[in-house]
């Protein structure tokens, strides 16, 4: 029996996470003593996604007794999408070059070739954690994970459907998927703070990523001004809109699609992610920013749109590290620890890439989370960077989509012929 978390009630939840935050980033404001230190090593994004974390594994909230996370990736997401977009330079972006896609599927083959080292790997060690015929096959769950880590929950159930995996014990993979995707998640966190280095040690030109942020940051300088009411209320009258764009654009575009091309309503065609409402959602809100990066409403950056944005961004993060339990990573070691050797090698073969050809950290972090996290986590690392960066996350999660269900497919029939059956 599961324990009834000490807050259920999504009010006082919500609060709490507010405070959480407000107590993140006053600490991290203090500019002497222990917490500069502190910071140093843990950076305040991270706090804000741990703190969370800790709060869920330690019985005081639960995600599962909580809707914030959906209100936060369904509303929250898109709005800061929009407000991070305005003031998107494409030309710039375009400017930043090819690496951002050789990284991006440098990760997709490290989670199509992970899969099926990782079972022969754990399998030498212990073979009946890999186990299992029929519906109960192992590599038929791992296939949903494939799914997941490099498109997102559209690919992870057309996964499902393809590979037949026993219901009953699906949780387990649902279970992997969450603890090893936010171990992972957190580690890129850690290496944000620690860029510049890392693009020593990588020999990294970064300088087209510097020339963009200075470019905004200037940009926004010049036309700073101290933000009125009027302001506030336009600038949620745009973002909030788009988002009740998006939702009714994803609904009608999804449904048009069920209904008038069965191939859609295939779920073992790789075309069925297209009917995912969350990946429309996403795709309508960036577009809807991108076009309001053409007119006047660009001004209203000087005016804190992406710092509205961010706020957003953060309140979402502290939802996704409510997902986390701490404790259930000692509950199922063997699946965790196929998990944890896939993952590796996903990460490796980043890092191996990277260093040939001198990527910057952004766009190995970006291209990893674009896969493993998708649209709901790819942004905020991205945004961690630099507001003006959110757009490439957004863009490589949705190339993500698209290649999801092939790359997984792919990933699942190398699993089978590693497990053996």
């Amino acid at each position: 029996m599961e324990k009834t978390p000490l807050f259920t009630n999504d009010a006082i939840v919500f609060g709490l996470l507010m405070l959480v935050l407000a107590f993140v980033f006053y600490t991290s404001s203090i500019k002497k003593g222990l917490w500069v230190k502190f910071y140093k090593v843990i950076p305040a994004l991270l706090m804000c996604y741990l703190i969370p974390a800790i709060l869920n594994s330690i019985g005081i909230i639960s995600a599962k007794e909580s809707n914030l996370y959906y209100v936060a990736s369904r509303y929250l997401l898109p709005a800061s999408l929009v407000l991070m977009t305005l003031s998107i330079d494409l030309k710039a972006i375009l400017n930043l070059g090819p690496k951002a896609l050789i990284m991006f599927f440098t990760g997709t083959l490290g989670i199509v070739i992970g899969g099926p080292i990782a079972i022969l790997i754990v399998g030498s060690i212990s073979p009946e954690t890999v186990a299992g015929i029929g519906p109960d096959a192992i590599w038929r769950g791992l296939a949903t994970l494939a799914g997941s880590w490099i498109g997102g929950g559209a690919n992870q159930a057309a996964m499902l459907e393809i590979f037949q995996y026993n219901p009953e014990k699906y949780g387990g993979m649902v279970f992997v998927d969450i603890v090893v995707a936010n171990i992972w998640m957190a580690v890129v966190l850690i290496g944000i703070g620690r860029t510049k280095a890392i693009d020593k040690w990588l020999k990294a030109d970064s300088s087209a990523i510097t020339e963009l942020k200075e470019k905004v940051s200037n940009y926004t300088a010049s036309i700073t001004r101290t933000p009125t009411l009027t302001d506030y209320m336009i600038m949620l009258g745009l973002a909030l809109g788009a988002v009740g764009i998006a939702h009714w654009g994803s609904e009608s575009i999804s449904n048009f699609l069920k209904d008038n091309f069965e191939t859609f309503n295939d779920s073992t065609s790789a075309l069925s992610s297209f009917t995912s409402t969350f990946f429309w959602m996403i795709t309508i809100a960036t577009f809807i920013g991108i076009l309001l990066s053409f007119t006047k409403a660009k001004t209203y950056e000087g005016a804190g749109a992406s710092k509205l944005g961010s706020i957003f961004i953060y309140i979402l993060v502290a939802t996704i590290g409510m997902k986390m339990d701490l404790g259930m990573i000692f509950d199922n070691p063997g699946l965790i620890g196929i998990g944890l050797v896939w993952m590796a090698i996903h990460a490796g073969l980043l890092i191996l890439v990277a260093k040939l050809i001198k990527a910057p950290y952004f766009f190995l972090a970006v291209g990893s989370q674009a896969n493993v996290g998708g649209a709901a986590s790819a942004p905020v690392v991205a945004a961690a960077f630099h507001p003006s960066l959110a757009s490439v996350g957004v863009l490589l999660a949705v190339l993500g989509y698209v290649v999801g269900t092939w790359s997984a497919y792919a990933c699942a029939i190398l699993m089978q012929i590693a497990s053996g059956n």
